[in-house]
Order: C-alpha cells, then sequence, then structure tokens
C-alpha cells in the first residue's frame, strides 16, 4: 500500500498538477473570450457600422475558433501527442462527414443568408411556417421569438430554401380591414366615419393617405375597405384600435350591421 500510495503522490505532484493548471486555465481563458466576445459585440452595435446579424454571427465564430485553440494548446501543455490526436480526426473523417452532412448544409444556408440578407436581427419575418422577430442568425439555425414569447430555432438550409416574407424591411406596413353595414343605412356617412377613425388616430401615416371605399354590394349589406399606413412596431396597435374605434362609431351613428337570417312561411 505504501508503494501504491507514492505513486499516487507522485503522480499528483507532476500530471495532477499540470491538469489542474490546464482546467483552472480552460475556465479563465473561456470567460475571458466570453467577455472579449460580448464587449466587442456591444462596441460594434454601438458604432452602427455592421447590423446586429453579422456582429452576432461573427463573435460566435471568432469565440469558437479561439476556444478551440486554447484546448488544442492545453493538450498540447499536458503532452499528450496532438498528432495522434490529427490522425484519429482524420481516420473518422469520412463517418463524421456523413453525420453532420445535415449540420453542413444549415452551415452553408446561414452563409447564404449572410450572404443575401433577406433579413437581419429584430426583423419581423414569416418562414416555413413560422412568424417571429428574428433574435440571432447562429451558425446552423434561426432563432425566432414569436409573439407569444415562443422560441423556434429553423435550420438555415430550410430558411435559404423557403420563401421569406419580411414585414419590417420597408419600415411601414397597411393594416387592411373590412366593414358590412346594412343596404337600409346612408353608406356616405359609414365611409365619413371610417375615414375620420384613421385621420384621428396618432399612429396613422398621413402619406400614404389613409383609404377607404365601397369594396361590393352584397344581398343583406354594403362592404367597406379600409387601408391604413403605419411604422411596422405599430402595426398591431393601429389594427385593433381601428376595429374598436370604427365599432364606437357605427354604435354613435346608429348603423346597422347585417346579420344572417332565414325566413320561414308556413303553409
Amino acid at each position: 500500500m505504501g508503494t501504491v500510495w507514492e505513486s499516487i503522490g507522485n503522480w499528483m505532484a507532476t500530471s495532477g498538477v499540470k491538469i489542474l493548471i490546464a482546467v483552472i486555465i480552460l475556465i479563465v481563458a473561456f470567460a475571458i473570450i466570453n467577455k472579449l466576445v460580448k464587449v466587442y459585440q456591444a462596441k460594434a452595435e454601438k458604432a452602427g457600422k455592421l447590423d446586429k446579424t453579422l456582429i452576432k454571427t461573427l463573435g460566435n465564430i471568432v469565440g469558437g475558433v479561439a476556444k478551440g485553440i486554447v484546448i488544442v494548446a492545453l493538450i498540447g501543455y499536458l503532452g499528450i501527442d496532438t498528432s495522434g490526436i490529427a490522425a484519429l480526426i482524420a481516420s473518422l473523417g469520412v463517418a463524421v462527414g456523413l453525420a453532420v452532412n445535415g449540420t453542413l448544409s444549415n452551415f452553408a444556408g446561414g452563409v447564404l443568408l449572410l450572404i443575401t440578407r433577406p433579413f437581419k436581427v429584430d426583423d419581423y419575418i414569416s418562414v416555413a411556417g413560422e412568424e417571429g422577430v428574428v433574435e440571432d442568425l447562429k451558425v446552423v439555425s434561426t432563432k425566432l421569438v414569436t409573439l407569444d414569447n415562443k422560441v423556434v430555432y429553423i435550420p438555415n438550409s430550410t430558411v435559404s430554401t423557403s420563401t421569406i416574407v419580411n414585414f419590417t424591411e420597408k419600415g411601414i406596413r397597411r393594416v387592411d380591414l373590412n366593414f358590412t353595414i346594412g343596404n337600409d343605412f346612408d353608406y356616405a356617412k359609414a365611409q365619413d366615419a371610417i375615414m375620420k377613425v384613421m385621420k384621428a388616430h396618432e399612429k396613422v401615416l398621413k402619406d400614404p393617405e389613409p383609404f377607404v371605399r365601397i369594396l361590393s354590394h352584397g344581398k343583406t349589406g354594403v362592404e367597406f375597405v379600409m387601408r391604413a399606413w403605419c411604422d411596422c412596431g405599430d402595426y398591431w396597435d393601429v389594427y385593433f384600435d381601428m376595429l374598436e374605434g370604427v365599432k364606437k362609431s357605427f354604435l354613435e351613428l346608429g348603423v346597422t350591421v347585417p346579420h344572417e337570417q332565414l325566413d320561414v312561411h308556413m303553409k
């Protein structure tokens, strides 16, 4: 037993100390790299020369490469033959290539998205059946946050090959709503009431001008189409405010809203 404890003591005094030092260096180095990446991203965003999408992606790539270099350096410090590791990686290259085939296509999709730039961080988009605000464009996936605060990760290969609808790229959006009144009510008064609601709202833009016209004449009523432009961030406020405002105005005017009904005649 004395010989065993002596061997353990010798190992702790040599290899054990080196492993402890390597672990400490690894933790400190990773913390420093994470801190430097965050500082770089904050300064780059403040400078405004690059958008958030590119800043975050470059930060993730640089941080990952730096951490990889630290790991390789520590492996060499511990006396492990890195050439053997390189040979092992080379021998597994084919298997790894097959295993990460999907990942590589996602990476290629991410590069394509960075080049073509169909959207950027903070844009509200629709893609692959999902809608949300772009929070991050990662190496292999795009991160969306939906209106009900769900986080959705979509593979970049899917994003790059799908139809992308960018709702915020132009800066303004149009709110389209339809309203129907009874045939017996003065349509001009109803049309004027809808226009007044739009013009009175502070978030409805004056240019392009608000628009309201008759869309169709039905058997039970007259249908209007209303179009109001607003800033992208105000879209849902304007949408719901228009519904409530027009409803209130119609009630004040006594506008009759048609309802489907069935008349039954008994013989």
